[in-house]
This record gives structure tokens, C-alpha cells and sequence, in this order.
């Protein structure tokens, strides 16, 4: 399995939101398909079909875990996933 989809289960387990790396919950986003808008600390992700957007922001090198939660959420709210390649 992918490095994308080690961390896409990982998202999807909910059993160590505090231990996902920023830059690989970034990573997978942009794999799903959201682009991503940067000022300053906030990364701002959009997805055409999906009308809500997510603000990410870091904390040291992590990610932060409410934030994971909520990427959680839009994916499975939304269907979100990775084909085959990915």
C-alpha cells in the first residue's frame, strides 16, 4: 500500500489523530484532489463538489487533532478516496 494510504487509514481509524504529520495530512488532501491556498501558517484547502473548505494549521510538526477529525469527517461526509494508483 501507498504511503498516501497508510496515512488516508490512518485519518480514517481515528486512533492517533495527535500522531499524523502536518505535511502528510497536507499531502493526502492534495492527492484527493483539493487545492490549497497558503498565507502565512494557514493552509486553505478547496475541492470542487465539496462546499465546505479546511483551514489547516500546524502545530510544531504535527498536525493538530480536531483538525484531523474534521478531515476525517469531509472524507467520509463526502465519499472521498484514492483510486488504485494513488
Amino acid at each position: 500500500m501507498s504511503e498516501h494510504g497508510n496515512v488516508l487509514l490512518r485519518v480514517l481509524g481515528g486512533r492517533s489523530d495527535a500522531n499524523i504529520r502536518f505535511s502528510q495530512l497536507c499531502q493526502l488532501l492534495l492527492v484527493l484532489g483539493f487545492a490549497v491556498r497558503i498565507r502565512g501558517d494557514h493552509h486553505i484547502f478547496s475541492r470542487e463538489g465539496v462546499p465546505e473548505i479546511v483551514n489547516l494549521q500546524p502545530k510544531g510538526a504535527m498536525a493538530k487533532p480536531y483538525q484531523v477529525r474534521q478531515v476525517r469527517n469531509l472524507i467520509t461526509r463526502y465519499q472521498l478516496g484514492l483510486d488504485e494508483d494513488g
